[in-house]
C-alpha cells in the first residue's frame, strides 16, 4: 500500500478535495484547489479547510517512518485567501525522536505567498502504518 492509498481513508480530507501530492521520509506535500464549498461567510477560505489541508501535509510527513503519529498543536493564518486560489502545504521534519518528533508545515498559494504556517510536535504510538516511505 502506497501512503497515497492509505490517507484515502481520511474521509474528511478527501471530501474536502484534498490531493496528496508527494510523500517521502520527513517530508510530504498536499495540496487544495478552493472552491464555493470551502469559503466562509466573508468569502474567504474557511480556516478549517486550511487546517485540514495542513493536518494531511504533517500525518503524511510524520507517519513516513512507518509509525502512527498524531498532532499536538495549532495553525496561525497569516493571509487570507479565496475562490480560485489553489493552496499547497508543504511538511517538513524538524526532529526526530524515539516518540515524538517536530514538524514545520507552510501553506502556500499559487503564487508562493506564505498563508499559513503550522508548527507541530507529534507522539508517536507504538503501532505500525501499513505502508512503506521510500527515502
Amino acid at each position: 500500500m502506497t501512503p497515497q492509498e492509505f490517507f484515502k481513508n481520511d474521509i474528511f480530507a478527501k471530501n474536502a478535495g484534498i490531493i496528496l501530492l508527494e510523500v517521502r521520509k520527513g517530508y510530504s506535500k498536499a495540496k487544495l484547489e478552493i472552491k464555493a464549498e470551502h469559503l466562509n461567510a466573508g468569502a474567504r477560505t474557511q480556516g478549517g479547510a486550511i487546517f485540514t489541508l495542513a493536518d494531511l501535509a504533517l500525518a503524511a510527513a510524520a507517519n513516513s517512518h512507518g509509525t502512527l503519529a498524531f498532532s499536538l498543536s495549532p495553525l496561525y493564518f497569516l493571509r487570507a485567501s479565496g475562490p480560485g486560489d489553489t493552496l499547497f502545504a508543504e511538511a517538513r521534519e524538524r526532529y526526530i525522536g524515539r516518540s515524538t518528533g517536530c514538524y514545520q508545515v507552510d501553506i502556500t498559494n499559487q503564487d508562493g505567498e506564505l498563508i499559513a504556517t503550522f508548527e507541530s510536535s507529534v507522539f508517536r504510538k507504538d503501532q505500525k502504518v501499513p505502508f512503506e516511505v521510500q527515502e
